[in-house]
């Protein structure tokens, strides 16, 4: 198993985290988006799913290699197979996993069986789920530690509009567990997002990511990383 950082406290957050999401499909792109991340003030690194369907598990290994220090989320999206996909990722070197609300119980109950095993945190993602504060209510009852507040890429280009501060203040009420809000987040909405008690705020498309191209957004990254880290983390948690 690759070396990792001690197994995080998510009860003992003191400032709001900032995830940047790789959702890129070169791992030489995400390394390089990742070193500004880090340079920016980014907390956590998140191996997006595009990442992960081209590269694989050398994603996850290669970003643990170059950033050992910080916690690397590997967004699998599982729906099937938990106790195997987790394990994969864990010992590739991730610190998160990321199951789908929509996925059978038995596949969550599996991941979470693989995170306590690996000693990895589960991220549960009510993406699609047709009430997302009872699936988050749902899946903390199944164990997962984190709850991800997502409105889809495709979602949000089918309906206008969405945003996934619609609903936070009601998903952070239902659960006891850290939220994360996804979703096409402007600067402005992800300092929302840690005012209304949701502390891991996830950074990537439109803002550092083109989420149609699925590459960095602009050669001029690291005043926008900057800018969003230091707002976010100004936020004082509730």
């Amino acid at each position: 198993m690759s070396d990792k950082p001690p197994r995080l406290r998510l009860d003992r957050l003191t400032q709001p985290i900032v995830q940047l999401s790789l959702d890129l499909t070169s791992i030489d792109e995400a390394i390089e988006t990742a070193a500004i991340g880090v340079e920016a003030g980014v907390d956590w690194l998140e191996a997006g799913t595009p990442l992960l369907l081209a590269e694989g598990l050398h994603a996850v290994e290669k970003l643990r290699a170059r950033f050992p220090d910080h916690p690397i989320v590997a967004d699998l999206k599982t729906m099937d197979g938990g106790y195997l996909e987790a394990e994969m990722m864990a010992k590739a070197g991730a610190d998160f996993v990321v199951v789908m609300g929509r996925a059978h119980e038995a596949t969550i109950r599996r991941v979470v069986d693989a995170g306590r095993e690996f000693g990895i945190h589960i991220m549960g993602d009510n993406l699609g789920a047709s009430d997302r504060v009872t699936s988050a209510e749902w899946m903390e009852g199944l164990g997962v530690d984190v709850i991800v507040h997502h409105i889809g890429f495709d979602e949000r280009g089918l309906v206008r509009g969405l945003s996934p501060l619609d609903e936070i203040d009601e998903v952070v009420a239902a659960v006891s567990i850290p939220v994360q809000a996804v979703g096409g987040l402007s600067i402005q909405q992800a300092v929302e997002c840690a005012k209304r008690g949701a502390p891991l705020v996830v950074v990537g498309a439109p803002l550092v990511i083109d989420g149609a191209a699925f590459r960095p957004a602009d050669s001029n990254l690291f005043p926008t990383l900057k800018k969003i880290c230091d707002d976010i983390h100004e936020v004082r948690l509730r």
